[in-house]
């Protein structure tokens, strides 16, 4: 299981994002300050660190400096929306910057993608009695190979990673298929089908009234 260190001064936000990680298969710790993420950080492991920038005693950038030797892979939470803090976060050697507020959804997007990119993310997942091997793009059912299409596959992968999580249609269209959404469902939903009966996920992806689908790992 990957470890996240969330250091958030703000507590209710501190919660929500380990609420979400956590769902989300993470394992999360908390700290409130940049002293003790600092004293953390060289007591235990972490795969990857969500830094608030204005935090209490020691800020976020100044922080930075600590973390870096460690090679531990960082995404900046902040409500800074300038151009300059942005890049100054970035050169400080940030994988990412992301600024508040946002939704779960996009926090979860960007650790993929920075967990992917760093090469921390998990490459076989065991979910839903099937074998994901996300670097050859194979799925596996007792032994036997699951044909999928790429968007199939694609579409597997963003229920697995967002589980227990209600995805609107929108949303759905946006990640799979890398383009706007214009309001026509019949795609995701043939799609949505097609998967859950290849893979036998009938109960486990459910349809959420007015909203889309939610993956459950019964």
């Amino acid at each position: 299981m990957l470890r996240v260190l969330i250091v958030e001064d703000e507590e209710p936000i501190a919660n929500l994002i380990n609420l979400s990680l956590t769902s989300a298969g993470y394992s999360c710790t908390c700290v409130y300050d940049g002293l003790s993420a600092a004293d953390i950080i060289d007591k235990k492991q972490f795969d990857l660190i969500l830094l608030d920038v204005m935090l209490p005693g020691v800020d976020g950038f100044e922080l930075m400096d600590y973390i870096r030797p460690k090679e531990i892979p960082v995404i900046f939470l902040t409500a800074k929306t300038s151009v300059s803090d942005r890049v100054k976060g970035l050169k400080l050697g940030a994988e990412d910057y992301l600024i508040k507020p946002f939704e779960v959804i996009e926090l979860l997007a960007r650790v993929e993608t920075v967990l992917r990119r760093t090469h921390k993310l998990d490459k076989i997942l065991e979910v839903g009695g099937l074998t994901i091997d996300t670097s050859s793009r194979t799925v596996m059912r007792d032994g036997e190979k699951i044909p999928l299409t790429k968007k199939e596959f694609e579409l597997m992968l963003l229920f697995v990673r967002n589980p227990n999580i209600a995805l609107y249609r929108e949303t759905i269209y946006e990640r799979v298929w890398e383009s706007d959404y214009m309001g026509d469902s019949r795609t995701v939903d043939l799609h949505v089908q097609r998967l859950r009966k290849k893979v036998g996920w009938e109960d486990n992806i459910k349809a959420v009234y007015k909203v889309g689908y939610r993956f459950e790992d019964s």
